[in-house]
């Protein structure tokens, strides 16, 4: 029998509030949904963990469309201690759901206190509601903003500091401007008394005293900046006096209260010649009040929104689904025989398992025709090679893309792209598994996505994939299992690492020195740590602290060796080494980490894949693991006892790395005692012919 589906039309939340410590839910839903499907409930899904809360839902009046629950004080703190962020849907039982929409009301000042912690309701930028357990923290909104007679901006907000329960008269407020993370210059805010809308809040017998603030921001103030260009976010700073003494809080970024706001721009003349475009603005990630100043220039600027009328164009829904149906429809054509598309890294790099497949082929002059998939903003890296690039979902990729005979990558492809019937798609993956993967991960930080839709979608893609290149045995179990793969492994050993079994000679290692421009008479050190899945800006950008004291290594270590680093291709964060010129190189954006591992005397890593590679090379590693604790038990967990089976010591402070150094000098670079097990266990494949392998296999058959 046809019944009506939950995901034909949205559920609303129609009010949300405290009463004696229970929060309180009313859901507005399709009138057919609530009557047909009586068993519906509210579900909380963990975004990074997929645990599930549910609580039960009940119809509250005659038509049957407004539907309400509430969670007591129990639920809350499970919700409190059990998560970080929760997604909420409402659910039927058949196992349908659709994300409660919040219609875009003012949530965050629902919070719940306990513990020191602090449970609040959001809304995200799609209008769904979610959940966010955290540290208690200032939050801050700005109502109105307008420019004032072209010479002033008025800016017109609230916030509320969770942790303080009485009003006080000496409070002081603050716009701090910033730039880059740099202190540009304050302004003052008038204190506003808003006690009016905080009792549009129902908390029970439970009180927070909101403050409201007014500023007026003289332009001139803003243009005194020099720069060309600059972008400058506003953030509040809150301080109060405590016992006869000045408390300030921490500074908070200032959030658009609704998310529909126009960006607004003055042009202003300053000393009668030059101009300056003033643009107040919103983050697009987290609605956080900018503003931006840089020259203005008429053509320019016609230029300017000329280029981003035609992004916008390029980027609508319309244009992306004609897209991917001609890309459906061109795939259904017969493939070209001879057309091989590689990619490396999602189009960043000519480097790793496809590189040296692809070398192979153009050294055996076997007869196919050669494309690289390139990311355009990467394409300084395929240049001067004489490779065949085409830009990724450019008109060229689109028309070669879904004839070619055989894909190669090392990492998924889009998963809206429809692998053409005839196409071979050979999967060469990027490392041996050390820390667990998709459908074994128990967690996932990655932003904008949740951990449930990530496994799912890693395994859909999965299964375009027709063959799976595995370095030995134990990594193709776990493939298998993680990816839910179940077509062919090529068990061959990785390609990639043919060129450090064939290259591993003086004159080929002292011919690489000289080209980089490191000495050849201090030993090598080369420190490449893996990405932590926790540490990021936003979607796609990665940040990465070092936790070495450079100063001490230089100092220590400085004479006799040079430190390479090598940072993973997912972190964003640009490092300043200027200070430690002729001790330290920064090869983060070097094309392929295989020139870097034969210069080094000493690999130091942490969780990276990388010691696995490097191990064919006999030579000694360390293991700079300050955070094993929390990595091993929070984010991604081991896939064997890392502590015991790592061939070569571990290290958690940049002390224990200099002492470790020494010692290994002092016993001449003699390897771990561990080492010899590791190496029969992951590295038994490798003997310089496995691209020869996975040739033989796939491309001749």
């Amino acid at each position: 029998m046809k019944r009506n589906k939950l995901l034909s039309k949205n559920c609303l939340l129609d009010s949300i509030y405290f009463q004696n410590n229970n929060l309180y839910f009313q859901i507005g839903c399709p009138r057919r949904t609530a009557i047909n499907q009586k068993k519906l409930t509210l579900l909380f899904v963990e975004r990074y963990t997929t645990k599930k809360i549910e609580y039960a839902l009940s119809i509250v009046n005659n038509s049957g469309n407004i539907l309400q629950t509430y969670l007591t004080e129990i639920d809350l703190k499970r919700l409190l201690t059990e998560g970080k962020d929760w997604d909420v849907y409402v659910a039927d039982n058949f196992g349908e759901r659709i994300r409660l929409n919040s219609n875009f009301m003012e949530l965050e000042l629902l919070f719940y206190l306990k513990d020191g912690k602090m449970l609040t309701p959001f809304t995200t930028n799609n209008g769904n509601i979610s959940f966010k357990s955290q540290l208690p923290c200032l939050i801050t909104k700005v109502e109105q903003i307008d420019f004032i007679n072209n010479d002033s901006i008025g800016i017109k907000g609230y916030m509320v500091n969770p942790l303080r329960f009485e009003q006080t008269t000496d409070i002081k407020i603050t716009l701090v401007f910033s730039s880059d993370g740099e202190y540009a210059f304050t302004v003052p805010l008038k204190y506003v008394d808003r006690g009016s809308l905080a009792k549009e809040y129902r908390r029970g017998d439970f009180h927070f005293f909101l403050t409201g603030y007014d500023a007026v921001v003289p332009i001139n103030t803003l243009l005194s900046i020099k720069n060309e260009a600059v972008t400058l976010k506003a953030q509040i700073e809150v301080s109060y006096s405590k016992d006869n003494r000045i408390v300030a809080t921490d500074t908070s970024p200032i959030i658009f209260k609704t998310p529909d706001f126009t960006k607004k721009t003055l042009v202003k003349t300053v000393n009668g010649k030059q101009k300056k475009l003033i643009s107040i603005n919103r983050t697009q990630s987290a609605r956080q009040l900018t503003f931006e100043i840089y020259n203005y220039d008429f053509n320019n600027e016609i230029k300017a929104k000329t280029k981003e009328k035609l992004v916008y164009i390029k980027r609508h829904s319309m244009i992306k689904e004609l897209y991917k149906k001609a890309f459906y429809w061109i795939g259904m054509l017969p493939a070209s025989k001879n057309i091989v598309v590689f990619e490396s890294f999602l189009g960043k790099q000519f480097s790793d398992n496809p590189r040296a497949i692809y070398e192979f082929l153009q050294d055996q002059h076997y007869s196919y025709q050669f494309y690289w998939s390139v990311d355009k903003k990467y394409l300084h890296n395929f240049q001067d090679k004489n490779l065949n690039c085409i830009c990724r979902f450019s008109i060229k990729w689109l028309l070669i893309m879904p004839r070619a005979r055989f894909w190669v990558t090392n990492s998924r492809m889009p998963l809206w792209l429809p692998k053409p019937k005839y196409t071979v798609y050979l999967q060469t993956w990027h490392g041996t598994p050390l820390k667990r993967l998709a459908a074994d991960m128990e967690e996932v930080y990655i932003p904008g996505t949740t951990a449930e839709n990530y496994k799912k979608n890693f395994i859909k893609e999965a299964k375009n994939w027709d063959y799976l290149i595995s370095p030995n045995a134990y990594s193709t179990d776990i493939f298998r299992r993680a990816f839910q793969f179940d077509k062919a492994v090529l068990e061959t050993g990785y390609p990639r690492n043919d060129f450090i079994y064939n290259h591993n000679n003086k004159e080929t290692i002292s011919k690489l020195a000289t080209d980089y421009g490191i000495p050849l008479n201090k030993k090598v050190i080369l420190y490449a740590p893996t990405w932590r899945d926790n540490q990021f800006y936003a979607k796609g950008k990665y940040s990465f602290d070092i936790k070495l004291d450079l100063d001490l290594m230089q100092e220590k270590l400085g004479e006799d060796y040079v430190i390479l680093f090598r940072l993973h291709y997912l972190i964003s964060e640009n490092l300043d080494l200027s200070p430690y010129e002729g001790f330290v190189y920064d090869f983060s954006n070097h094309e392929d980490i295989r020139e870097l591992y034969l210069m080094a005397d000493i690999l130091m890593t942490d969780y990276s894949s990388v010691f696995f590679d490097y191990s064919n090379l006999k030579r000694p590693m360390i293991f700079y693991v300050y955070d094993i604790e929390q990595y091993r038990d929070n984010l991604r967990g081991f896939y064997f006892d890392f502590e015991q089976e790592a061939p070569g010591p571990l290290v958690k402070t940049t002390e224990e790395v200099i002492d470790t150094v020494k010692k290994i000098e002092a016993d001449g670079f003699q390897l771990s005692t561990k080492f010899d097990l590791f190496y029969e266990k992951f590295c038994y494949l490798e003997s310089g012919d496995s691209t020869r392998k996975v040739v033989e296999k796939m491309f001749l058959k």
